[in-house]
């Protein structure tokens, strides 16, 4: 991970608001395509002029009423950690970002990640923002700042407002440990965000063997009612080369890693990538039913456990009762002794 933020610093140099606009275009159509509507994005403000910034929030206008974007000041360098880095984050909420965010185990020192969280959460109190935090995303079982975070939220009465993503640490934590900050997560209404792409090939990268998961304590935390939610968190870039702008694939990996197999998880699986994010994100009207706000996604497939096993495509995807993408699912056909038989990846079901 941190090879990838040292890269990514070299890159960020170079930004400018075309480069940026075309690259997230690309992406954002991709996510329209697999049916995705509301986006929360991290933007990274370590940068004086700001140029990714200001890029995502013209973007922001250009695709409203398609698509919507919520944008997250986020510091990738630090906010203490950074020259500036508190009079930038300033800056990006006052020009229009959604979420303040933060990275406090990429701080110098400890010191200087509770100060972060303090001040991401004091700033998003003041200006009246949801929070989002990358918060304990390391093997580090001393990388503790979820405990500040909760704290924080309690203190300020911020409940139901801040969001902590990766909180891969706590794979590490041990279980007496774990136990008391599941309850205070719990206590403080923090939603949670798993990222199983980038999280099974960044964690565990110093372990031999046996090599850990990685991830957060997903069933935990749902059985102790904490909203959780999956990311897709990286698409194309030097944390994760391998995305498609798609939920359904970090679906499927969690599936595997958070071993979600069963066949109510497989159902919770969907629930985590639809309405418990819409609830992070703080979206309204979200659902099926009477008064809703209309969107839809239509999949080729009968069953969410069968959506999840296929990564099914999206035949329609409505917003506001339009349809704004749609998808003509490949027909597959096998040479079966001689003929051509279709093929639909469906079981033969007892009649």
């Amino acid at each position: 991970m941190f090879e990838g933020i040292a890269i990514w610093g070299e890159r960020a140099r170079d930004l400018t608001i075309a480069d940026v606009k075309e690259r997230v275009r690309t992406v954002l159509r991709w996510q329209l395509a697999n049916g995705v509507l509301f986006v929360r994005s991290h933007v990274d403000v370590c940068d004086p002029q700001l140029t990714a910034l200001r890029a995502l929030l013209e973007l922001r206008d250009e695709v409203f009423g398609q698509m919507t974007l919520q944008l997250v000041a986020f510091p990738q360098q630090g906010i203490q950690s950074f020259p500036d880095g508190e009079a930038l984050m300033r800056r990006a909420i006052e020009m229009g970002a959604d979420v303040v965010g933060g990275i406090p185990h990429f701080e110098l020192t400890r010191e200087y990640g509770e100060q972060s969280v303090k001040f991401a959460v004091a700033v998003a109190h003041e200006f009246n923002k949801l929070v989002d935090i990358h918060c304990d995303e390391t093997d580090d079982e001393h990388s503790r700042f979820l405990e500040v975070l909760a704290a924080e939220t309690i203190h300020l009465n911020m409940q139901g407002r801040v969001t902590a993503s990766h909180t891969t640490a706590m794979h590490s934590y041990n279980n007496a440990y774990a136990g008391r900050l599941i309850v205070n997560v719990a206590r403080a209404g923090l939603h949670m965000v798993t990222n199983p792409l980038d999280n099974a090939v960044l964690q565990g990268r110093f372990d031999h063997y046996p090599i850990r998961r990685g991830h957060t304590r997903v069933k935990e935390l749902l059985a102790a009612g904490v909203n959780v939610c999956l990311g897709h968190d990286s698409v194309m870039d030097p944390w994760y080369p391998l995305g498609k702008a798609d939920p359904l694939q970090a679906a499927f990996t969690l599936a595997h890693y958070g071993q979600m197999s069963g066949f109510e998880e497989i159902r919770t699986l969907i629930d985590m990538i639809t309405v418990n994010g819409a609830r992070a994100l703080g979206v309204t009207d979200y659902g099926l039913e009477p008064g809703c706000r209309a969107d839809l996604v239509l999949f080729d497939a009968p069953t969410e456990s069968d959506v999840i096993r296929l990564m099914a495509p999206r035949r329609l995807v409505i917003r506001g009762g339009k349809v704004v993408a749609r998808t003509e699912p490949a027909r597959h056909s096998v040479m079966w002794k001689g003929k051509d038989e279709p093929v639909d990846f469906m079981p033969k079901r007892p009649s």
